[in-house]
């Protein structure tokens, strides 16, 4: 079996996604350009075509285990580096309204690269902090799902993603191992921005030996105005 022939086989067996060709040939030229992207600009550390396809895209598809039938009208990926996972989810949920925040310029030109080259409709790029897009009217409180991978700890992602949703909203961080502690540790700070944990889910990937899981918070009160605070200082001084 191929690599590509393994994906969509581990796709349709682990998430119930079955790929149609014109989705397997974006998902080709994807891994195409990232590689080439690669050679000239640190975009990702993974760089081999069978690390692209099962810590990239299958990573990715694992948030449908989130939502199940009832995908995302409008999904922002925050942090998303060279586009993931909001790109792969473009690729299954072609009519999905999609946002990717990113802050490293040469990352963010590369997603619009990629929207360009698979001529993805209502993609919005913004080259810019979680933090000024939380507190941009065009963006506070519009999605009814916001996702993170790897980006920070859960009491910090919290600041970046609840003031994004609206109110019956999802938040999706997609974490390692520390995923279930960091949902003990981190519900006063969730309660705060007006979340309320709602699931942790374990997640097993083919080749890969680290735990990985989905924490799901719904987004149950308006967030505070005075959140996100400036850029960077979510980081410095996490919530309690």
């Amino acid at each position: 079996m191929d690599p590509m022939e393994q994906l969509i086989h581990a796709a349709r067996t682990l998430f119930n996604i079955h790929l149609v060709g014109r989705q397997v040939l974006a998902l080709g030229a994807y891994e195409k350009e990232l590689m080439s992207w690669n050679e000239k600009f640190n975009l990702t550390a993974i760089r081999d075509v069978e690390g692209i396809r099962t810590k990239h895209f299958l990573d990715s598809f694992s948030c449908v285990l989130a939502w199940k039938a009832n995908p995302p009208t409008r999904l922002i990926d925050v942090g998303t580096g060279a586009g993931f996972p909001g790109l792969p989810l473009k690729i299954l949920y072609p009519s999905m309204q999609l946002t990717l925040v990113e802050s490293v310029g040469k990352k963010a030109a590369f997603c619009q690269h990629m929207v360009d080259v698979l001529r993805l409709d209502h993609v919005n790029i913004l080259n810019t902090r979680a933090e000024t897009a939380g507190q941009d009217p065009r963006h506070r409180e519009q999605y009814d799902w916001a996702v993170a991978r790897a980006v920070a700890g859960l009491n910090v992602l919290g600041e970046y993603l609840l003031p994004l949703l609206k109110i019956g909203g999802t938040m999706l961080a997609q974490k390692g191992e520390s995923g279930p502690a960091e949902a003990h540790t981190a519900d006063k700070a969730l309660k705060l921005l007006g979340g309320k944990l709602e699931q942790v889910i374990p997640l097993n990937l083919p080749g890969v030996v680290e735990d990985r899981y989905l924490v799901l918070v719904d987004k149950v009160h308006v967030t505070p105005s005075n959140y996100p605070r400036k850029a960077g200082m979510p980081a410095k001084q996490p919530l309690p």
